[in-house]
């Protein structure tokens, strides 16, 4: 065998960083030994894996082609080496969750896991849906849990939970005592919003296609309890998961309006690259998901976490 595993490390760290000083700095080399290396295993097949651009390496197709089937191998001998050494665990995991997601329900998902499994280690990041999505595609992820659309031709998506958006305001705002609103009472009101690119913002535009731009947008924010802080405020009203206001609306700082002429549900989904090894610790930490979840409708999902 023309090749190392070692080369092949090297070869992802550079294609998911883009930089060979990063690659370097997170495989613990110096830079020089991790450029020769590239360098050299580039020569011995006599092909290029990276375009040279300015100072920037981007991966060529060929490197494409090789970046999936390198990672796929690395995983499978990570299993073996920790097999061979007799360790129980699962290893690394490294999941992506986009905000309600990763806030209000994964977080759970992962205590129970590592409770289960105390000497596997999980690396939790959180970010919107298009990063996600990103991340996923790059291989700089193993999993990817998020609430909004990914129609990305190199990812599986596999629907998990059902989940809803609900429209709020603060309990003293003028529409928080109708019994309905309708959409015309809506598109009068200041928004509070997530930003584009989120799963939720993706929902919210598609419940209100054929008015979005009558609505008006006073504020759009990252995190949802920005949000929620900016309409308990008085700045307007929002529109975000019913998971993330269960508090809210337990302690009446916030509370739901009723807009049945929209449709404001959607689902957490699971995704993976296409050509991602599936590792012992992603099939376990799946079926666990799965099976803390069976069962539970849309309308009991706020009570997951006491269950849990």
């Amino acid at each position: 065998m023309k090749y190392s595993l070692r080369q092949l490390e090297i070869f992802v760290a550079i294609s998911r960083t883009a930089s060979v000083s990063r690659a370097a700095e997170e495989l613990s080399l110096s830079q020089s030994a991790t450029s020769t290396a590239l360098g050299e295993f580039e020569k011995q097949f006599d092909l290029q894996l990276f375009d040279r651009v300015s100072k920037s390496l981007r991966i060529n197709e060929v490197g494409q082609q090789l970046l999936p089937r390198a990672v796929e191998l690395l995983d499978r001998a990570k299993e073996i080496e920790a097999l061979l050494q007799g360790h129980i665990s699962f290893g690394h995991m490294k999941i992506g969750a986009t905000l309600t997601v990763g806030n209000y329900l994964v977080t759970i998902l992962v205590a129970r896991f590592l409770q289960s499994h105390p000497n596997s280690r999980i690396q939790l990041q959180v970010h919107n849906t298009s990063a996600i999505v990103q991340k996923i595609a790059n291989h700089e992820l193993d999993l990817g849990m998020i609430e909004g659309d990914c129609d990305h031709p190199d990812i599986e998506v596999q629907p998990w939970l059902a989940d809803e958006l609900v429209v709020f305001s603060a309990p003293d705002h003028p529409l928080a005592s109708l019994r309905k609103v309708t959409t015309e009472q809506l598109l009068l009101e200041s928004w509070i919003l997530r930003e584009k690119g989120s799963g939720t913002r993706e929902t919210f535009n598609r419940a209100f296609h054929n008015y979005n731009a009558r609505l008006n947008i006073r504020l759009e924010l990252e995190h949802t309890e920005a949000i929620k802080l900016a309409v308990e405020s008085g700045l307007g009203i929002g529109c975000i998961s019913r998971l993330a206001l269960k508090d809210a609306f337990k302690r009446g700082s916030l509370v739901p309006l009723a807009t049945p002429q929209l449709d404001l549900s959607r689902y957490f989904c699971f995704l993976w690259h296409k050509q991602k090894y599936q590792t012992t610790a992603m099939r376990e930490f799946l079926t666990l998901c799965k099976d803390l979840t069976a069962g539970v409708k849309r309308s009991d999902l706020v009570n997951l976490p006491e269950v849990a």
